[in-house]
């Protein structure tokens, strides 16, 4: 059975039973506890916590997930995957424990010629937590099976929680038993465990976890220590199926790595690298490595991330680059994604028909990410040459963990390349070391994530405002002003009766006409009046679906929430972001013309008169290409294309053409749709908008710069302001038009003429500089003094920086007699900063003098330090107070050196 039929028949499964089926949401929602979504019920996670009211009583859907804390194992075992997909049934205060074991049940029993999947009874082990025996019953009930074939565990296996306050429950999971060739036989379930023993991970592999969603916890320090403070009101269902594992029992194969949407890539890889897949675990682990990262690493590029050093892009970029790695371990040192990634997309396409459309931006970022990393492999090889020089100079045969690291941390090398290349050379490398600065590294980063778990807003106040009211009724798209009535006041997320003047608090009015910030467009800005005074209108929100709550500051009298209102959007500012939001599109649209359909947005923010959109790119763009965006963009707007929106279920919009956002979720019922030109630009989009192209006025593209690797960023001015743009720009033009006394096409002209006349003056004055500093080289010579038989140089030079001082050493050292041996040392002092070079000549060295050890012994005197061969040597430090003392000392280093 190959995986697109096992989804379909879980999805039809519980669609049968009532089921409303819900699409995947991307990879990346805003939740500030969360990477990546990497659970099923991350989606639904507004519902459980009682922030939104769902629209359907049961839901079942088959998310996108990755998770990427155990990275490292993957390959290792049958379990971890970073990209995987999670089937996932939920009730909403529907039905609770007994249809939920019955659910799951039937469809792994069911024969596999009614729908289900067929797995044997006698092989599946349901599990519950210690002391549930209500579930314990229930499972006896539903399967029949007695009270010794059903496994307890201790809450680190079966209690859920989010790891904070809110809800949480107990679990029963699903075991399948694999059977005695993945396992000891022995006493499974009689004996109670706080887990599952590692020994029979493999055998009892867990396919399906029951939430059973009943207690509402308080002062969670842990898994497995917290405080239930009471039942919840509504009890609700989240289970868990992994497809992947589902897939391997179900099409007998010993991993998830072997499944059919996987494998073709090992068997590619194979092919690249003559390796066999199955010959030795070591080389299975990096095919297995290789498979799982080039899947998620795409699956995450289809959902908008990019490469970068932080974040999400960090962790697409280490997936990435461990896939190469093991690629050139497996012996393969050629461009490896593209013989890899279309496989992949071959087998995910048939699902997520995204990837194949999107398939041009999602090449572009990956194979341009593997480029990147060949030419870091290529520089960080020469890092690790000069310091495994340096180990075996000084007489050593260990690379440090510091050096380890900072290969690791610095350039991007992993370590298994740097163990690999220590072993050529016979070198050794301090693991202990590298793997403790990586822990403390790791323990920064969990006490970071630590730090913003909670996060969550408490969004209690708002729902019981919603709860007793209903929605905010929003005529922001009808009109700029509103006869309102106040129906709560907050103040610090607390109601008030009050607020003075010059205090700012939080209105929910039952009517508004202001937009609340969405979709990249700011909020409305305006003013509240009432009986007395007038509130400023600072910013605009919805805590909660369905709920408009504006922050206001009393500019006039005292304010209390009572009495009409009457809300007046400022039309000026209005105007302004409706020119900015429509301009954005109007953007997007134009860069997709010149660019191509794959140069698709990935972020926007606009407010009145200015926009800023991101889109991924891995190149920057030239200047001609600007100016098209620039001139189609004036183009839509002389051409006056109308603009117009209408309401469409999701999957009617994306038939239609339409664009939506990365990162964004819509809801499937109905979404609204933003053309302007028709088929030109069509985006999802909730913004208010011009009604033709040619009130936006103007676009004048002020900036096109990289926002991180593979994202590039226009910045642009609409309206008012752009036309100020414009004419601060002509203002420009004609001052220098008057200074350089041409006419304005003249300007570029003149003013290349200057500025190639101030570089060769520039040059000239180098040249007379450097023969000025060289004329005084030979009298430096011919005062060298003796020092155990080798002539020395010791000079300081003020105004002098690095290439003068190397220059200027370089040159006495060439006029000292070669048959002699000969040391100089150069110190220059310039802006407070000391630049050091020593250079030695060949009898010098032969006497055992080195220009490295007296750089190095100058540099930690003038608190600094350098290094090179020993013939020249460089470096510098800051205490320029210290020169003299430490050019005396170059005397002393080298008598030592000589033996004297």
């Amino acid at each position: 059975m190959d995986t697109a039929d096992i989804r379909r028949r879980f999805l039809a499964h519980f669609e049968d039973a009532g089921h409303t089926a819900v699409p995947s949401a991307p990879l990346l929602l805003d939740d500030p506890n969360l990477l990546f979504v990497n659970a099923g019920m991350v989606p639904f996670k507004p519902y459980f916590l009682g922030q939104e009211t769902p629209p359907y009583d049961r839901a079942v859907s088959v998310q996108k997930c990755v998770r990427t804390p155990d990275i490292e194992d993957v390959g290792k075992t049958t379990r971890h995957g970073t990209f995987f997909e999670m089937c996932g049934n939920f009730s909403f205060g529907d039905y609770f424990k007994e249809r939920a074991i019955e659910l799951a049940w039937d469809l792994v029993t069911k024969p596999v010629v009614d729908g289900g999947w067929g797995l044997e009874e006698s092989r599946l082990w349901p599990s519950i937590l210690q002391g549930d025996d209500e579930a314990l019953k229930l499972w006896m009930k539903v399967t029949g099976l007695p009270a010794e074939r059903i496994v307890r565990l201790g809450p680190k296996e079966n209690y859920w929680s989010m790891g904070v306050p809110g809800p949480g429950g107990p679990c029963s999971e699903l075991l399948y038993d694999r059977g005695p060739e993945y396992g000891p036989d022995g006493e499974f379930a009689t004996t109670t465990r706080t887990a599952m023993p590692v020994e029979l991970e493999d055998r009892y592999l867990e396919i399906w976890n029951l939430v059973f969603m009943q207690d509402e916890l308080s002062a969670v320090r842990s898994k497995e220590d917290f405080d239930i403070s009471g039942s919840l009101p509504r009890k609700n269902i989240d289970t868990g199926m992994g497809l992947e594992r589902v897939a391997f029992l179900l099409q007998g194969k010993q991993n998830m790595y072997e499944i059919d949407v996987m494998f073709p890539v090992i068997q590619r890889a194979e092919e690249l690298t003559g390796r066999r897949y199955g010959a030795n675990h070591e080389d299975d682990v990096r095919f297995r490595v290789v498979a799982d990262h080039v899947r998620s690493s795409m699956m995450l590029i289809g959902d908008g991330v990019t490469p970068g050093n932080e974040a999400r892009g960090y962790v697409l970029r280490r997936l990435l680059r461990r896939a190469v790695r093991s690629m050139r371990l497996l012996g393969y040192d050629s461009p490896a994604l593209p013989e890899l990634m279309p496989l992949s997309r071959d087998k995910m396409g048939e699902t997520y028909v995204d990837l194949v459309r999107d398939w041009e931006r999602i090449a572009r970022v990956a194979f341009a990410e593997e480029e990147t990393f060949r030419k870091t492999l290529q520089a960080g090889t020469q890092i690790f040459d000069l310091a495994a020089r340096d180990v075996v100079g000084r007489g050593g045969t260990r690379l440090s963990g510091d050096q380890a690291f900072a290969l690791h941390d610095t350039y991007g090398f992993p370590i298994d390349l740097t163990l690999e290349m220590a072993a050529e050379q016979g070198l050794t490398v301090d693991e202990e070391g590298f793997r403790g600065l990586m822990g403390e590294q790791r323990q920064r980063a969990k006490a970071d994530a630590r730090s913003k778990k909670g996060q969550h807003a408490d969004t209690s106040v708002y729902r019981g405002i919603l709860d007793a009211n209903g929605p905010t009724e929003w005529l922001a798209y009808e009109t700029l002003e509103t006869e309102s009535r106040p129906l709560a006041l907050l103040q610090e997320g607390r109601p008030a009766t009050a607020l003075a003047a010059g205090e700012i608090g939080e209105l929910v009015l039952d009517r508004t006409p202001f937009y609340a910030e969405s979709g990249g467009q700011v909020a409305d800005a305006g003013t509240i009046a009432f009986d007395g005074g007038v509130l400023e209108v600072v910013d605009v929100q919805r805590p909660v679906r369905g709920l408009v709550v504006h922050q206001v500051r009393v500019l006039e009298g005292e304010f209390a929430p009572r009495g009409d209102l009457h809300a007046r959007v400022d039309p000026d500012w209005r105007t302004g972001a409706r020119q900015a939001h429509s301009g954005t599109h109007v953007v997007h649209a134009a860069l997709r013309e010149v660019l191509g359909p794959s140069a698709l947005q990935s972020g926007s923010y606009n407010r009145p008169g200015y926009l800023r959109l991101d889109f991924g790119w891995t190149t920057g763009l030239s200047q001609e290409q600007v100016r098209d965006i620039e001139t189609v963009s004036n183009q839509a707007l002389r051409a006056d294309l109308p603009v117009g929106w209408q309401y469409m279920t999701l999957s009617e919009a994306k038939e239609w053409g339409a664009i939506a956002l990365f990162g964004e979720t819509y809801d499937d019922s109905k979404v609204r749709v933003v053309e302007i030109g028709g088929p030109w630009s069509r985006e999802l989009c909730g913004g208010t908008h011009v009604d033709h192209a040619s009130q936006i006025g103007t676009v004048v593209v002020t900036s096109e710069a990289s926002v991180g690797s593979g994202n590039r960023r226009i910045e642009a001015l609409t309206g008012v302001e752009g036309f100020a743009h414009l004419a601060r720009e002509r203002d420009l033009v004609a001052q220098l038009t008057g200074l350089l006394k041409v006419q304005p096409d003249g300007v570029v002209g003149r003013v290349q003429d200057m500025v190639e006349r101030l570089r060769a003056a520039e040059k000239e004055l180098e040249r007379a500089r450097q023969a000025q500093l060289l004329a005084g080289g030979g009298g430096l010579a011919a005062a060298a003094v003796d020092v155990a038989g080798v002539a020395v140089v010791a000079h300081r030079v003020d105004g002098a920086a690095g290439g003068d001082v190397r220059t200027l050493a370089l040159d006495v050292r060439g006029r000292l007699d070669a048959s002699r041996p000969g040391a100089v040392v150069i110190a220059g002092v310039a802006d407070g900063k000391v630049s050091v070079v020593a250079a030695v000549n060949d009898a010098g060295r032969a006497r055992g003098v080195s220009a490295n050890d007296l750089v190095r012994a100058v540099g930690q005197l003038v608190g600094g330090r350098g290094g090179g061969k020993d013939d020249v040597a460089q470096g510098g430090g800051s205490d320029a107070s210290r020169v003299d003392e430490a050019l005396a000392l170059v005397a002393t280093e080298v008598a030592r050196a000589a033996g004297a």
